[in-house]
């Protein structure tokens, strides 16, 4: 059975422009100042979950609770995000194809399940697993077991892993018994394992991945 799994930020969504759009519509519904958004924009820029929210609150003293101001942020997250159509298009064509695909990422679940819904992605993988889950992050193999097996395969008969970043996605695929497809753009680390192809786009990834399934 032909299987692969896929990051969801910075591959099959642009979580760069959601996150800069969400800080942004956020310090302006809440009038926050350029010092509090510069935080956000450099506190938020890998990741985000209540903790950080948290922190703010106290940095700040601010009136409105860290709870609040995630849910919020949570929302507008989710309303900026989007999946481009031929993104939608690729995964629909190796479902098509009898592929069994997943998603695999970090981040709390939350806001991560609230991109999946809204993208409209949820609909169209076999299973996902999100760190935030059982706070396992990528390249911890057990978070590519759980997604392995909430897609009901087994890593063991192998498979793929699609994303952008060199040390969870491509280190944690290998490590995991995968076939790797790297995004490139992000700096490589000289002691990561290579992976088997980089690509500039996810749709490129997609091609290889259909053109395996007719070798």
């Amino acid at each position: 059975m032909a299987f692969a799994l896929f990051d969801l930020d910075n591959t099959l969504v642009d979580r760069q422009s959601a996150y800069e759009d969400a800080v942004a519509t956020l310090c302006r519904r809440r009038a926050f100042g350029r010092e509090i958004e510069q935080w956000l924009l450099t506190e938020l820029a890998d990741r985000a979950n209540l903790v950080d929210f948290t922190r703010l609150h106290r940095a700040f003293g601010l009136g409105v609770s860290a709870e609040a101001l995630w849910q919020e942020y949570v929302d507008l997250v989710a309303s900026a995000v989007a999946c481009r159509p031929d993104v939608i298009e690729g995964l629909m064509q190796l479902r098509a194809a009898s592929w069994t695909v997943g998603i695999v990422t970090n981040g709390a679940s939350d806001i991560q399940r609230a991109k999946l819904a809204v993208t409209g992605l949820a609909a169209l993988v076999d299973g996902v697993a999100v760190s935030g889950d059982l706070e396992i992050r990528k390249p911890d193999p057990r978070l590519f077991e759980l997604a392995a097996s909430r897609c009901g395969v087994s890593l063991a008969d192998g498979g793929w892993m699609v994303g952008d970043n060199p040390a969870g996605d491509i280190g944690g695929g290998h490590y995991a018994g995968l076939r790797t497809i790297w995004l490139r753009g992000r700096p490589w680390p000289d002691s990561n394992p290579s992976a088997h192809y980089v690509v500039d786009d996810v749709t490129d990834a997609i091609a290889i991945l259909l053109t395996e399934s007719l070798e």
